[in-house]
């Protein structure tokens, strides 16, 4: 089973079985075609490949059949489509062009890998999809998904092996 995120009305969702949630996505929306940078979230299909977390925030590490792993203040991840470490995560500090994990705002307290441009990865392709958790009034993303942190706990408890996030255009 994958967990759906698709348009609803004027909004977005994302549906898992029978349990729906609003959402968030990027600020350019769903689309086929995706570069570095376009704030689109690409339709596809990507496996969950793993979970991070800011243990400092969360009393408990997130329920999950995925490994998790507690991040750090040196967490990092390239999107230097140039780098050799393009969308992978590097420690910082790093010289080329990267995100911070560690972020001053929630939206990185936990933060789902996806498998999109990774197996192999193609330079300037897109770095980085990841569902996170969605800023106050589920703002536009930089093409990520994004739950509330209840709902992206609920979710990371129900999900099974092998659940991918499904973007439907």
């Amino acid at each position: 089973m994958d967990l759906i995120v698709k348009r609803d009305g004027d909004g977005w969702q994302a549906s898992y079985g029978d349990k729906v949630w609003r959402a968030a996505v990027g600020r350019s929306g769903i689309r086929a075609e995706k570069v570095e940078g376009d704030g689109v979230s690409p339709i596809g299909c990507w496996p969950i490949r793993r979970v991070f977390y800011r243990a400092d925030k969360l009393k408990a590490a997130p329920v999950s059949v995925f490994e998790t792993t507690a991040i750090d203040p040196q967490d990092g991840w390239c999107d230097a489509a140039d780098h050799p470490d393009y969308n992978r995560p590097v420690r910082l500090p790093f010289a080329a062009s990267h995100e911070e994990l560690w972020r001053k705002d929630d939206l990185y307290d936990i933060v789902v890998v996806l498998g999109q441009n990774d197996d192999p990865v193609v330079p300037g392709a897109g770095s980085a999809i990841f569902l996170h958790i969605a800023s106050d009034g589920y703002g536009p993303t930089a093409g990520c998904a994004a739950l509330t942190l209840a709902d992206l706990q609920e979710f990371l408890a129900m999900a099974r092996p092998g659940a991918r996030l499904c973007f439907q255009g």
